[in-house]
């Protein structure tokens, strides 16, 4: 059963980049499979599915369409163009906007916050948005190993290795992952003016937008203070940040309606949310559960382990490059709980502490989806808000950016890392 689980997840993966147009379909299908075969048992299925993540995407969209009319975007886009010379400076900016802000919120909410902004901005410059958007949704799960607070395997390896918000910056005397990561994002910096090196064209915002409704920025930043907060409750329910964007989502709709009574425009909202992204991340968790019900996680791991043998060095660089490659078809967070206790096992059997290990698998597990456009929830949702504009994505327009950035960022933490904490 297990060789058929691997085959068929093979299978959906090419079925996902032949026809991104049913992307959504075709992991439905799939899940469905694995439940008839009983792959996945379907008693476990409601716990299979991140209601987490999908309440976040869920509560933020109602969030966004109100801040998009707000015109509070196209305001931030004009201080983004007023700061840039040109396109590729413009791409740049947002993308490293982004980065800071998923350093301590969740990179989901992170995108799609941001995203509208850029939207503004190519609308304004009347240019393709498809390479601003990705850069965004890559950069927000760049730094999403920087904090404590920035994404879920962050907070599982504080929580297993009993870190504290501090110990990413400063921990046994030595420079913490945050400075592997921010190095990591300033080595995009070149790489972005590489890959955008022909936008040259000068920008410049001649309107004084007016923003004609506060209210949805202030719930977008009350979302981002909440889930700021939310971070440092020790043993809090796995589905607060869900909760919260919802309750945000749900008061905002409910302020706007009560100030205009436009049924309309409610309805108009719900109709716009992107079902189809949360439909694709629903199939994609039950099939992902599936394979790691079944062992094939725990079979990766321990291949892991066993090829990297006494080596220290040699363990370290399959840690890392193992989770990339892992990373960028498998959901990093049921990998890096598997692989914690394995890393830790060996480390004791090895006599070495074990943080290089687990910083090692923290970057390359978090930074690996950025290769592809599902391997991250934050880059579905980034593709999912272009297919709503009009843009599809393909698998080799996404890696040309995604795969540059991931190199350039795991590299950069792999070297620092090794150089401070071997």
């Amino acid at each position: 059963m297990k060789i058929v689980a691997i085959v068929l997840f093979i299978a959906m993966y090419v079925l996902l980049i032949a026809v991104p147009k049913r992307r959504a379909i075709t992991a439905l299908i799939m899940a469905g499979i694995f439940l008839i075969l009983g792959i996945l048992p379907i008693s476990k299925l409601p716990t299979a599915i991140d209601w987490n993540v999908l309440l976040m995407i869920l509560g933020t969209l109602l969030l966004v369409d109100y801040f998009i009319d707000s015109r509070m975007p196209n305001l931030i886009a004009d201080k983004l163009l007023e700061l840039s010379p040109n396109v590729m400076w413009v791409t740049i900016l947002m993308s490293l906007f982004s980065g800071i802000i998923s350093a301590f919120i969740d990179n989901v909410a992170t995108l799609l916050m941001v995203a509208p902004v850029g939207l503004a901005v190519c609308k304004k410059l009347k240019i393709n948005p498809v390479a601003m958007i990705i850069s965004i949704a890559v950069s927000s799960n760049l730094q999403g190993a920087a904090t404590l607070v920035g994404d879920t395997t962050s907070i599982m390896l504080a929580s297993y290795a009993r870190m504290d918000f501090n110990d990413f910056f400063w921990m046994h005397g030595k420079p913490g992952i945050f400075f592997a990561v921010e190095l990591g994002a300033i080595l995009t910096i070149p790489i972005m003016m590489f890959l955008f090196r022909k936008d040259r064209e000068p920008v410049s915002s001649d309107e004084k937008t007016t923003v004609n409704d506060y209210v949805p920025t202030i719930m977008m930043i009350a979302h981002v203070v909440f889930l700021v907060i939310a971070s440092f409750i020790p043993n809090k329910p796995e589905i607060t940040n869900g909760v919260i964007c919802m309750a945000c989502g749900i008061i905002g709709i409910v302020w706007e309606y009560a100030k205009d009574h436009d049924k309309d425009r409610v309805i108009r909202v719900l109709k716009n949310l992107d079902y189809d992204t949360m439909l694709l991340l629903t199939g994609l968790f039950a099939v992902i559960a599936g394979i790691t019900e079944i062992g094939v996680i725990d079979d990766l791991a321990q291949l892991i382990a066993t090829a990297g043998g006494d080596n220290v060095f040699l363990l370290f660089t399959i840690v890392v490059w193992g989770s990339v490659l892992i990373s960028a078809f498998i959901d990093n967070i049921p990998y890096v709980a598997t692989m914690l206790p394995v890393l830790q096992s060996l480390t004791i059997v090895m006599g070495i502490e074990p943080y290089l290990l687990y910083f090692g698998l923290l970057c390359g597990a978090t930074l690996g989806g950025n290769i592809t456009p599902v391997g991250a929830s934050c880059n579905i949702a980034g593709v999912g808000m272009l297919r709503k504009e009009g843009y599809e994505v393909s698998f080799k327009s996404f890696a040309r950016i995604g795969i540059p950035f991931t190199l350039a960022a795991v590299i950069a933490a792999y070297v620092f890392l090794w150089v401070f904490w071997r």
